[in-house]
């Protein structure tokens, strides 16, 4: 005779029963927060994959989007921090980041780049306006697309040239092609870290030390949605979020890891709630809107100068070109790219001081743009007019010899708690001899 087994209530899936179904009665017991969201629209598309067969039977994917592609631009939100004068000088730099990209594809196309080259195109407010918020001793590491960073904090638009051209003159004196360059003698720049991730634990590395020094510094950082997935980056945030140092993480939400939608990368709806899992604050904003990337970046900084730990800060937005030059990005549906077209960061911030606030008058835009324009191309011609490096001089710089430099303690000694002086052997280490 068959034995009738007795079926448990609740099964270990928590609310979910381990056929499928959902239980009647919620949980109440679970906690519930909330992300505060900035945006003043919250686009609903959703990208799907399709599989056709072509005449020979063979599978093709492609993605489709759905969702209210005819949905109107939103205004830009004030600031509640940008002066008149400091929106128009985020403006220039969005313009100088923009138009020093054009400059790039340009040369690579000519074939004077050595290696590829990557855009940040669409995503020059969160470049800029983010940087702009640091104060002069915070630190930041950008990422490859995070050039208008780059010159914010003081970099020439020739020094990111150069750099991809290799030549002589560049940051890394020829020895790279691409952003793999720093400066942390002046501008606290670290040098970004091809291995999506591992710039967090690095730069709560750099705001660890300053607090031994006597300093709580914001130290920031950028991360996409893809690298967003990435094991060390939970363990970096995680351990900025438990010694409370002031990493303000930029997640770029910019839709596609490499040729990856959103959709198939993470479950959750917005990557700030992972702010959650780590007891941080988390907040979304719109990407392209300067004041609001800005106003966010603007009040983590002030969290991490008081000491309180790291923010989590997601931009939403989209690339605009494929991961680098030689993606042509054919996998995202066109569709997709006339929404975020019309929601271009510039064109936005443009019509927004023109327009709207009336900051800036078409003359003095037109006479700015021609100025950004003239600026350009002076660096496009000294990064071109620079010499290859010496075939010797690749032996320079390969170790620090003689005393080539010292290192030393930005902010002071750090300070140390002294001890007794005794030390007392464990159990465990008189077990071992």
């Amino acid at each position: 005779m068959a034995i009738k087994k007795k079926i448990s209530k609740h099964s270990s899936n928590g609310n979910r029963r381990r056929d499928g179904a959902s239980q009647s009665k919620p949980d109440h017991n679970l906690r519930t927060y909330s992300i505060p969201d900035m945006r003043l629209e919250q686009p609903d598309l959703s990208v799907h994959q399709e599989i056709e067969k072509d005449k020979d039977g063979a599978e093709h994917v492609r993605y489709e989007v759905t969702g209210n592609l005819d949905a109107p631009v939103p205004p830009i939100r004030d600031s509640k921090y940008l002066s008149k004068q400091q929106c128009i000088e985020i403006y220039r730099y969005m313009l100088l980041n923009r138009k020093m990209e054009v400059a790039l594809e340009n040369v690579y196309k000519q074939g004077k780049v050595v290696g590829g080259v990557y855009f940040g195109l669409g995503q020059e407010a969160c470049s800029c306006a983010s940087a702009y918020a640091l104060d002069k001793d915070d630190w930041f590491a950008p990422m490859i697309r995070n050039q208008g960073s780059l010159l914010v904090r003081g970099f020439r638009a020739s020094d990111t040239m150069m750099q991809y051209m290799a030549k002589a003159d560049s940051p890394t004196r020829g020895r790279d092609g691409t952003s793999h360059f720093g400066d942390i003698e002046k501008r606290n720049m670290v040098s970004p870290i091809s291995m999506l991730g591992d710039l967090i634990p690095v730069m709560a590395g750099v705001a660890l030390g300053a607090r031994l020094q006597g300093r709580n510094i914001a130290v920031m950082t950028y991360i996409g949605d893809g690298g967003q997935s990435t094991g060390v980056t939970y363990e970096g945030i995680n351990f900025a979020a438990v010694q409370d140092l002031g990493l303000v993480l930029v997640v770029e939400s910019n839709l596609w890891a490499y040729s990856t939608p959103s959709e198939m990368q993470y479950r959750c709806k917005d990557l700030a709630e992972r702010a959650i899992g780590y007891g941080i604050p988390g907040i979304i904003v719109d990407g392209t809107d300067a004041c609001q990337v800005y106003d966010a970046a603007r009040d983590a900084v002030e969290r991490a100068h008081r000491g309180e730990g790291p923010t989590l800060i997601e931009a939403k937005m989209m690339r605009m070109k494929g991961h680098a030059i030689h993606d042509a990005a054919a996998y995202v549906p066109k569709p997709m790219f006339d929404f975020w077209k019309k929601r271009d960061p510039i064109a936005r911030f443009e019509n927004y001081l023109v327009k709207e606030k009336k900051w800036l008058a078409a003359k003095e835009n037109a006479e700015l743009i021609s100025d950004v324009e003239r600026v350009i191309e002076e660096e496009r011609e000294i990064a071109v007019n620079s010499p290859m490096p010496a075939p010797e001089s690749a032996e320079g710089g390969v170790f620090c010899e003689d005393g080539c430099h010292e290192i030393k303690p930005k902010y002071g000694m750090p300070k140390i708690k002294k001890g007794t002086g005794g030390f007392k052997e464990t159990e465990a280490a008189v077990h071992l001899k």
